[in-house]
Protein backbone atom coordinates (compact mmCIF):
# COMPACT_ATOMS: atom_id res chain seq x y z
CA UNK A 1 0.00 0.00 0.00
CA UNK A 2 1.31 3.42 -0.70
CA UNK A 3 3.10 5.64 1.92
CA UNK A 4 3.44 2.31 4.44
CA UNK A 5 6.92 2.60 5.26
CA UNK A 6 9.22 -0.34 5.05
CA UNK A 7 12.05 0.85 7.67
CA UNK A 8 11.87 0.95 11.45
CA UNK A 9 9.03 3.42 11.60
CA UNK A 10 6.51 0.47 10.72
CA UNK A 11 4.98 -0.88 13.38
CA UNK A 12 5.23 -4.56 12.04
CA UNK A 13 9.39 -4.18 11.56
CA UNK A 14 9.54 -2.37 15.72
CA UNK A 15 7.25 -5.73 16.54
CA UNK A 16 9.74 -8.39 15.30
CA UNK A 17 12.48 -6.19 16.64
CA UNK A 18 10.97 -6.21 20.05
CA UNK A 19 10.34 -9.34 20.22
CA UNK A 20 14.03 -10.06 19.45
CA UNK A 21 14.87 -8.11 21.99
CA UNK A 22 12.74 -9.45 24.92
CA UNK A 23 13.25 -13.29 24.43
CA UNK A 24 16.59 -13.13 23.14
CA UNK A 25 16.23 -15.13 20.75
CA UNK A 26 17.74 -14.58 17.35
CA UNK A 27 15.32 -15.31 14.79
CA UNK A 28 14.36 -13.20 11.65
CA UNK A 29 10.94 -12.81 9.03
CA UNK A 30 10.02 -12.40 6.38
CA UNK A 31 7.34 -10.62 6.19
CA UNK A 32 3.89 -9.80 3.88
CA UNK A 33 1.81 -6.96 4.90
CA UNK A 34 -1.96 -6.77 3.46
CA UNK A 35 -3.20 -3.97 4.48
CA UNK A 36 -6.77 -3.96 4.60
CA UNK A 37 -7.60 -1.18 6.85
CA UNK A 38 -7.73 2.25 5.63
CA UNK A 39 -4.65 4.72 7.09
CA UNK A 40 -6.38 7.53 9.49
CA UNK A 41 -9.35 5.83 9.90
CA UNK A 42 -9.06 5.61 14.30
CA UNK A 43 -9.48 2.02 13.68
CA UNK A 44 -6.10 0.82 14.80
CA UNK A 45 -4.77 -0.79 11.74
CA UNK A 46 -1.14 -0.09 12.46
CA UNK A 47 -1.64 -1.34 16.01
CA UNK A 48 -3.29 -4.37 15.12
CA UNK A 49 -0.39 -5.41 12.69
CA UNK A 50 2.03 -5.15 15.26
CA UNK A 51 -0.06 -7.11 17.72
CA UNK A 52 -0.36 -10.02 15.18
CA UNK A 53 3.40 -9.52 14.30
CA UNK A 54 4.27 -9.96 18.31
CA UNK A 55 1.59 -13.14 18.52
CA UNK A 56 3.53 -14.60 15.11
CA UNK A 57 6.71 -13.82 15.71
CA UNK A 58 5.70 -16.07 19.27
CA UNK A 59 4.74 -18.70 17.70
CA UNK A 60 7.51 -19.11 15.34
CA UNK A 61 10.00 -18.85 18.03
CA UNK A 62 8.43 -21.77 20.13
CA UNK A 63 6.09 -19.23 22.31
CA UNK A 64 9.03 -18.05 24.60
CA UNK A 65 6.58 -15.47 25.78
CA UNK A 66 3.66 -16.13 27.52
CA UNK A 67 0.47 -13.74 26.30
CA UNK A 68 0.89 -11.96 29.60
CA UNK A 69 4.51 -10.89 28.75
CA UNK A 70 2.89 -9.71 25.02
CA UNK A 71 0.08 -7.53 27.23
CA UNK A 72 3.27 -6.20 29.01
CA UNK A 73 6.02 -5.47 25.89
CA UNK A 74 3.16 -4.24 23.84
CA UNK A 75 3.41 -1.16 25.85
CA UNK A 76 6.76 -0.32 24.47
CA UNK A 77 4.99 0.01 20.72
CA UNK A 78 2.50 2.11 21.43
CA UNK A 79 -0.92 2.74 23.78
CA UNK A 80 -3.68 1.16 21.37
CA UNK A 81 -1.74 -2.48 20.62
CA UNK A 82 -2.44 -3.99 23.66
CA UNK A 83 -6.05 -4.07 22.82
CA UNK A 84 -5.33 -6.85 19.96
CA UNK A 85 -4.04 -8.66 22.14
CA UNK A 86 -7.38 -9.22 23.64
CA UNK A 87 -10.30 -11.61 22.92
CA UNK A 88 -11.81 -8.44 20.84
CA UNK A 89 -13.59 -6.91 23.83
CA UNK A 90 -11.64 -5.12 26.50
CA UNK A 91 -11.92 -2.18 29.10
CA UNK A 92 -8.84 -0.09 28.23
CA UNK A 93 -7.51 2.82 30.73
CA UNK A 94 -4.57 4.56 31.19
CA UNK A 95 -2.70 5.34 27.80
CA UNK A 96 -4.85 2.16 26.52
CA UNK A 97 -2.21 -0.16 27.53
CA UNK A 98 -3.81 -1.33 31.05
CA UNK A 99 -6.42 -4.09 29.72
CA UNK A 100 -9.32 -5.40 31.54
CA UNK A 101 -11.17 -8.57 29.16
CA UNK A 102 -14.48 -8.49 29.63
CA UNK A 103 -17.08 -10.76 28.20
CA UNK A 104 -18.64 -9.56 24.16
CA UNK A 105 -21.29 -7.19 24.71
CA UNK A 106 -22.41 -8.05 21.12
CA UNK A 107 -22.37 -11.71 19.28
CA UNK A 108 -19.73 -12.49 16.85
CA UNK A 109 -21.18 -11.69 13.21
CA UNK A 110 -23.15 -8.74 14.57
CA UNK A 111 -22.82 -6.20 11.04
CA UNK A 112 -22.24 -3.07 11.23
CA UNK A 113 -20.92 -0.56 8.15
CA UNK A 114 -17.83 2.04 8.20
CA UNK A 115 -17.65 5.00 6.36
CA UNK A 116 -14.81 6.74 5.83
CA UNK A 117 -13.44 10.02 4.02
CA UNK A 118 -10.84 9.70 1.31
CA UNK A 119 -9.41 12.78 3.53
CA UNK A 120 -7.63 11.46 7.08
CA UNK A 121 -6.63 13.19 10.11
CA UNK A 122 -3.88 12.92 12.29
CA UNK A 123 -4.47 12.23 15.67
CA UNK A 124 -1.63 14.67 17.22
CA UNK A 125 -3.95 17.18 14.88
CA UNK A 126 -7.13 16.22 16.82
CA UNK A 127 -5.40 15.63 20.35
CA UNK A 128 -4.03 19.39 20.01
CA UNK A 129 -7.41 20.66 19.30
CA UNK A 130 -8.95 19.05 22.27
CA UNK A 131 -10.64 21.45 24.98
CA UNK A 132 -10.01 19.96 28.12
CA UNK A 133 -13.17 21.84 29.59
CA UNK A 134 -15.24 20.24 27.75
CA UNK A 135 -14.38 16.17 28.50
CA UNK A 136 -17.31 14.28 29.07
CA UNK A 137 -18.10 13.92 33.26
CA UNK A 138 -19.16 10.74 32.44
CA UNK A 139 -17.75 8.06 35.04
CA UNK A 140 -16.30 5.28 32.84
CA UNK A 141 -16.92 2.66 34.75
CA UNK A 142 -20.37 3.07 34.98
CA UNK A 143 -20.70 3.39 30.88
CA UNK A 144 -19.38 0.09 31.42
CA UNK A 145 -21.47 -1.55 33.38
CA UNK A 146 -24.53 -0.13 31.43
CA UNK A 147 -23.06 -1.21 28.07
CA UNK A 148 -22.53 -5.14 29.72
CA UNK A 149 -26.09 -5.12 31.52
CA UNK A 150 -27.79 -3.15 29.32
CA UNK A 151 -26.90 -4.45 26.18
CA UNK A 152 -24.95 -2.32 23.37
CA UNK A 153 -27.89 -2.22 21.44
CA UNK A 154 -30.22 -0.65 23.57
CA UNK A 155 -28.20 2.03 25.45
CA UNK A 156 -29.26 5.70 24.88
CA UNK A 157 -27.05 7.16 22.14
CA UNK A 158 -26.07 10.11 24.61
CA UNK A 159 -23.87 7.44 26.48
CA UNK A 160 -22.01 7.08 23.38
CA UNK A 161 -19.17 9.16 24.14
CA UNK A 162 -16.06 9.97 22.08
CA UNK A 163 -14.14 13.09 23.21
CA UNK A 164 -11.98 13.04 20.73
CA UNK A 165 -15.23 14.09 18.10
CA UNK A 166 -15.69 17.53 18.54
CA UNK A 167 -11.90 18.75 17.78
CA UNK A 168 -11.73 16.24 14.71
CA UNK A 169 -15.18 18.11 13.51
CA UNK A 170 -13.36 21.47 14.27
CA UNK A 171 -10.74 20.02 11.76
CA UNK A 172 -12.95 19.00 9.43
CA UNK A 173 -16.40 20.14 9.79
CA UNK A 174 -17.79 17.85 6.68
CA UNK A 175 -17.11 14.62 8.94
CA UNK A 176 -19.83 16.33 11.35
CA UNK A 177 -22.33 16.64 8.43
CA UNK A 178 -21.35 13.00 7.21
CA UNK A 179 -22.17 11.72 11.35
CA UNK A 180 -25.44 13.92 10.76
CA UNK A 181 -26.86 11.99 7.61
CA UNK A 182 -25.82 9.13 8.65
CA UNK A 183 -27.66 9.17 11.62
CA UNK A 184 -30.84 9.64 9.35
CA UNK A 185 -30.15 6.14 7.83
CA UNK A 186 -33.03 3.84 8.91
CA UNK A 187 -31.52 0.50 10.33
CA UNK A 188 -28.18 2.08 12.23
CA UNK A 189 -28.94 1.70 15.85
CA UNK A 190 -25.73 3.75 16.97
CA UNK A 191 -23.47 6.25 14.72
CA UNK A 192 -20.00 7.41 16.01
CA UNK A 193 -16.53 8.46 15.09
CA UNK A 194 -14.26 5.71 15.60
CA UNK A 195 -11.03 6.68 17.36
CA UNK A 196 -9.09 10.19 16.53
CA UNK A 197 -11.20 9.62 12.94
CA UNK A 198 -11.89 10.11 10.11
CA UNK A 199 -14.00 6.56 10.33
CA UNK A 200 -17.43 6.75 11.58
CA UNK A 201 -18.96 3.25 12.35
CA UNK A 202 -22.38 2.96 12.17
CA UNK A 203 -23.88 -0.49 14.45
CA UNK A 204 -26.36 -2.15 12.31
CA UNK A 205 -27.52 -2.73 8.19
CA UNK A 206 -29.59 -0.17 6.50
CA UNK A 207 -32.84 -1.31 5.50
CA UNK A 208 -32.63 0.11 2.09
CA UNK A 209 -29.05 -1.23 1.44
CA UNK A 210 -29.43 -0.26 -2.59
CA UNK A 211 -30.44 3.18 -1.80
CA UNK A 212 -27.66 3.33 0.71
CA UNK A 213 -24.87 1.96 -1.80
CA UNK A 214 -26.24 4.42 -4.17
CA UNK A 215 -25.78 7.65 -1.93
CA UNK A 216 -22.70 6.90 -0.16
CA UNK A 217 -21.01 4.22 -1.43
CA UNK A 218 -21.25 6.00 -4.99
CA UNK A 219 -19.75 9.29 -3.66
CA UNK A 220 -16.75 10.86 -4.47
CA UNK A 221 -14.13 10.99 -1.70
CA UNK A 222 -15.71 8.52 0.46
CA UNK A 223 -15.44 4.56 1.34
CA UNK A 224 -17.32 1.97 2.62
CA UNK A 225 -16.96 -1.25 4.01
CA UNK A 226 -19.64 -3.74 5.14
CA UNK A 227 -17.86 -5.61 8.39
CA UNK A 228 -19.37 -7.63 11.39
CA UNK A 229 -17.52 -7.86 15.41
CA UNK A 230 -15.72 -11.04 16.03
CA UNK A 231 -14.08 -12.10 18.68
CA UNK A 232 -11.14 -15.16 19.51
CA UNK A 233 -12.49 -18.27 21.11
CA UNK A 234 -9.60 -18.37 23.27
CA UNK A 235 -5.67 -16.73 23.60
CA UNK A 236 -3.97 -19.61 21.60
CA UNK A 237 -6.12 -18.58 18.58
CA UNK A 238 -5.61 -15.77 16.43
Amino acid sequence: MKGVPTDQTNLVLRALTLMREKTGETMYFDADLFKECPAQAGLGGGSANAATAMFGANELMGRPATLEQLVEWSGDLGSDITFFLSRGTAYCTGRGEIMTPIDPPLPAGTPLCIVKPDVGLSTPAVFKSLDYDLLSTEDPEALLKEFTETGVENVDNSKYINDLEAPAFKNLPELLALKEELLQVEGFDHVMMSGSGTSIFCIGTPVDKTQFDETFGKREGLQVFYAEFINRPDDGVW
